[in-house]
């Protein structure tokens, strides 16, 4: 699969930082290391579209310092890798709020947003002050009011519409992948994830390289996916023959 759409829960910096005896900080920085490492093997992969959960709505409970650095992270990451992505064919679309974000983070997002929207290599997704929950409830919000504007009606609203109003055009997920050994979704692409496989690995998110994501890419591709069917070597069920008693 050559055009596979693959979301990271980016989990264990707290803990790496902990291990190593460490400030937080320093957890989330040596983070963005590996942030860089999957971002340039993730083309070579087959991957086409990456999701990373950058900073859930959950996460604006953190301590007021650390919630600063990871928005400072965010700037330095844009603004210091620009020009790399926009070389290496990526494009950078973040999704979530916005209009909580520290402004200087956002203008930097924004610019590489701008800079990098003509390549098509790899769709780096930036999951900022994002919530599943939140964004359906705002793309249905947004058909309710088409409804109430006389543009769209109530019973033209299908699953496909409320997708393309969630993504955007945006695949759905192929593969989960979250490090540091929880396994939980944590209110992350929800709806994207239906038919999602899930892969969990107790490597720590500073800790984790491209031989860890080709890892879980191959444990992926040994796996079967139905989406509700039968496998495709499976033969098929024997003809009903009435029971002559039962005649």
């Amino acid at each position: 699969m050559s055009n596979m759409h693959v979301g990271i829960i980016m989990d264990g910096n707290g803990r790496w930082a902990r291990t190593q005896r460490k400030p937080r900080w320093r957890g989330h920085l040596a983070g963005v290391e590996s942030v860089r490492d999957i971002v340039r093997a993730a083309p070579d992969l087959g991957i086409a579209t990456l999701t990373l959960y950058a900073f859930s709505s959950d996460n604006w409970k953190r301590p007021q310092a650390e919630v600063g650095r990871l928005f400072w992270l965010l700037r330095e990451y844009c603004a210091r890798e620009r020009a790399e992505l926009l070389e290496n064919g990526v494009r950078v679309t973040g999704i979530g709020r916005r209009d909580r974000i520290p402004r200087s983070a956002l203008n930097e997002l924004e610019r590489t947003e701008c800079a990098t929207s003509g390549n098509d290599r790899l769709n780096l997704r930036l999951a900022i002050d994002y919530s599943s929950q939140w964004e359906i409830a705002r793309a249905s919000r947004d058909l309710a009011h088409r409804v109430e504007q006389g543009t769209l009606a109530a019973e033209e609203i299908s699953t496909d519409l409320l997708t393309k109003a969630l993504s955007g055009g945006v695949p759905p997920v192929d593969l989960l992948v979250r490090t540091a050994g929880e396994q939980r979704i944590s209110d992350f692409m929800l709806w994207e994830m239906a038919y999602a496989e899930l892969y969990f690995t107790t490597v720590l998110w500073p800790d984790f390289r491209r031989a860890d994501l080709t890892r879980a890419l191959a444990d992926f591709r040994r796996r079967e996916r139905r989406f509700g069917g039968l496998p495709a070597h499976a033969a098929p069920p024997p003809a009903l023959v009435p029971d002559a008693r039962a005649v």
